[in-house]
């Protein structure tokens, strides 16, 4: 029979996961949403209390209330989302019930940890091999290896735990840890012991023979005797079964015989532990059950979330142990162990074993299809079954596949497929968010993408479809990469051909065609004018780029870049016109710089224009005083004169063009019923209002074979529609001046009120 209390924990924590969990569940009252908005802004604590309901719903809101903000911006699938599921329950279930149990009564909380604690280490030792082990469950997970170091100084200085850190000057401790490890990881460790930074000392890799990321156990075994020579104490060395970065496993046989050798005290750290659960383990996995000390994190190689991490040690004197920290005499300690307890039960052998050998299956299911992807390099541990997949954009295998002349990259050729292969990264990341790969950048290989399952699978639901999706979408990215780079030249060169207006920015860390910066034409006098008007036509430049019906990305650059005011061309496909591409900025610029000149002048012609239509207006009055007579002029007799004898006034009305800064007659508009027609600054360039039906912007002529039908269809399902210029009718020639003028529409307004005032004006002379 369940305990009451027991029963109501588990129903409240399953009810409270259910509503948190639920991120499309809306409240009743639309008022309770919004007097929760913002609730990130602390507040004074209510006088009442507040029931669980409404504190429930106030962590509801501060779970989800950001990411539907970002979910109105982003499609919800590029989010990785997290199903905590019913492992994740039993896990969270552990916390609430290790809470209620610190209440029970000392006698009854020792005897129930205990049990926890010997059953948790008991399946952990056998799970992993590690005979005769003990562990310790702790929350960050490098605290289990500063614990061990701490029981190693323990063990070799005898009156350290009497005399202290004075102990340490006759011989100073040195710690080894391979120069593939952990960033910061010693780092912490000498903060945490309080040992001077001296203490660490980092082993080179392998530089000629072997991996690139396994500690030269040679060199290592001469830094080792040099320390002794000088004086020093060999205390500890860290070794990795599964770098950080390349997932590769140090020669642990090799460099346990040489920790026997020295006495030194061997802790492992690293993913690829998790394998030992397999029914088949490579020899250089199990060579880490020889270890002194291993540490694990069964929380993202099981998906438990907020469970300990686990250090299992062997040591013989318990006094020690319990002096380092590895044991605890406080039965609460113990309950560390409780959610793992549970989820390890909830789990059992097989489920355990079943989780990890289905990531080791994705990741071998992955390597095997970028074999068959071209331009993809993978980077992996030879014959070590390490679960990690390294990838990235090639360099060698494009030139080979695509007959591209890539030498031309040789100078910042790494930048350049660095910035390429982290914009493959992100985009994947993006568009399949439960594949669970991300960017790393290594010392030698630079930057790849990462596959790590174990760390990842569990938590995301990462199925072998994703794999197939994932292969599916990069090889689709390769083909616009290689396409991007193969063009880049001719763009370059294209640019330089437009050369003053244009001028090519060299940045070998953008991913894309290339960049450049319209130089509009200036005096040079004044330098800070001049940077504030190419800022100015570039911001419009690609404003007007934006608005084209076209899939290239046009924006300003990266946001921590060091080129300002330039156009930044993203990805490509080989099928882009680079001429036409490059002359449509050239002629967008040149026409935002001669709209930007027109605008500028605009103060100084309206305002002479006005001063010549007053003394137009004005010469016109006295001229038609002459020729109309003063009778005329009078408000009643003029108009009796005018019924009697209709007089026919011969001055003509005036137009007033802003763009010549003139003052016209309006006979020859009335005459004619059009104004004079004037070229357009507006016009779209020649190479893009020429293209025939069906073919994008800036894509060559010929290029993609299939009828028009087809180019259609794809456009449509592209987002773009393609336009082609509308045939002109012999009736347009009666459309309203404005029409054919060059001028702006605003400005067109602007003269056209003032066109009027003057027309009304004379009407109302020559009506008098």
């Amino acid at each position: 029979m369940v305990d009451a209390t027991l029963a109501e924990v588990g129903r409240n924590l399953s009810d409270a996961m259910s509503f948190l969990g639920d991120g499309e569940r809306e409240l009743e009252a639309g008022s309770e949403r919004r007097s929760f908005s913002g609730a990130i802004i602390p507040g004074p604590l209510q006088g009442d209390g507040q029931d669980a309901a409404t504190i429930l719903h106030l962590i509801h809101n501060l779970m989800h209330e950001e990411e539907e903000e970002e979910e109105e911006e982003d499609p919800p699938s590029q989010h990785r989302r997290r199903d905590v599921g019913q492992l994740g329950h039993m896990t969270l279930l552990g916390h609430s019930l290790a809470a209620y149990m610190s209440v029970l009564d000392r006698e009854r909380l020792r005897t129930l940890t205990t049990r926890i604690l010997s059953d948790t280490t008991l399946w952990l030792c056998r799970l992993f091999r590690y005979e005769n082990g003990s562990a310790c469950f702790h929350e960050d997970d490098r605290d289990g290896l500063v614990k061990v170091c701490r029981l190693a100084i323990h063990t070799h200085f005898e009156e350290y735990a009497s005399e202290g850190y004075g102990v340490l000057g006759s011989k100073q401790p040195v710690v080894y840890h391979s120069a593939s490890g952990r960033p910061g990881l010693g780092q912490h460790l000498c903060s945490q012991l309080g040992l001077p930074l001296s203490s660490l000392c980092a082993a080179p890799c392998n530089t000629v023979f072997g991996s690139q990321h396994q500690m030269d156990v040679a060199l290592l075994d001469k830094l080792i005797r040099e320390d002794i020579e000088a004086g020093r104490l060999p205390l500890l060395l860290i070794a990795n079964a599964g770098t950080p970065g390349a997932g590769h496993t140090d020669k642990l046989a090799r460099l346990k015989d040489l920790c026997e050798q020295y006495n030194i005290w061997l802790h492992v750290e690293g993913v690829n532990l998790a394998t030992l659960v397999a029914g088949q383990v490579t020899s250089a996995i199990l060579a880490a059950t020889r270890c002194d000390s291993m540490t694990l994190t069964p929380g993202p190689w099981l998906g438990l979330p907020a469970v300990a991490a686990v250090t299992l040690y062997r040591h013989e004197n318990p006094a020690l142990s319990l002096a380092a920290g590895l044991t605890s005499s406080q039965p609460v300690a113990k309950l560390r162990a409780l959610p793992l307890w549970l989820s390890l039960q909830y789990l059992g052998h097989n489920g355990i074993v079943q989780k990890v050998t289905h990531a080791a299956a994705l990741s071998h299911q992955l390597l095997q299809k970028l074999k068959t992807v071209a331009s993809i390099k993978t980077s992996v541990e030879d014959g070590l079954g390490s679960p990690v997949v390294l990838f990235k954009f090639s360099q060698e295998i494009c030139s080979a596949s695509d007959g591209a002349s890539v030498e031309r990259y040789c100078a910042g050729e790494m930048e350049v497929f660095d910035a390429f292969n982290r914009w493959l990264a992100e985009r994947l990341i993006q568009l399949l968010p439960t594949s669970g790969v991300d960017v790393v950048e290594l010392e030698d290989e630079g930057v790849c993408v990462r596959f790590s399952p174990l760390l990842t699978a569990a938590g995301l639901g990462t199925q072998q479809e994703d794999v197939e999706d994932l292969v599916r979408k990069l090889s689709e990215l390769t083909v616009t990469m290689s396409a991007t780079l193969s063009i880049r030249q001719d763009f370059r060169e294209e640019a330089h051909r437009h050369a003053p207006s244009l001028v090519y920015i060299e940045d070998l860390s953008w991913p894309g065609l290339g960049a450049l910066r319209y130089e509009p034409e200036t005096d040079g006098s004044d330098e800070s004018r001049r940077k504030q008007e190419v800022k100015k036509v570039n911001a419009e430049l690609l404003k007007k780029l934006h608005d084209l019906d076209t899939d290239i990305v046009f924006s300003t650059g990266p946001e921590f870049g060091t080129q300002e005011d330039g156009i930044f061309v993203g990805m490509v496909t080989e099928d882009v016109d680079v001429s036409a591409l490059v002359e449509t900025i050239a002629a967008f610029g040149r026409d935002i710089e001669e709209n930007g000149r027109l605008l500028e002048n605009m103060t100084e012609v309206v305002r002479k224009g006005i001063l010549e239509a007053e003394l137009q207006l004005q010469k016109a009055n006295e001229e038609k005083l002459l020729e109309e007579g003063v009778m005329r002029q009078l408000p009643l007799v003029g108009s009796v004169l005018n019924w009697f004898s209709p007089f026919q006034s011969s001055i003509k009305g005036r137009t007033f063009h802003l763009a010549a800064g003139s003052l016209d007659s309006t006979e020859v508009t009335y005459s004619t019923k059009a104004q004079p027609g004037r070229p357009s600054l507006q016009d779209m360039p020649s190479t893009l209002s020429k293209r025939p039906p069906g073919q994008r912007l800036f894509q060559r002529s010929g290029a993609g074979t299939g009828s028009i039908v087809q180019a259609e269809e794809t456009a449509r399902e592209g987002g773009i529609l393609p336009s082609a210029p509308l045939p002109e009718e012999d009736s347009q020639s009666d459309a309203a001046p404005e029409q054919s003028s060059g001028v702006p529409p605003e400005v067109g307004a602007g003269m056209g009120s003032e066109r009027r005032q003057l027309e009304g004006q004379e009407a109302e002379h020559s009506g008098r």
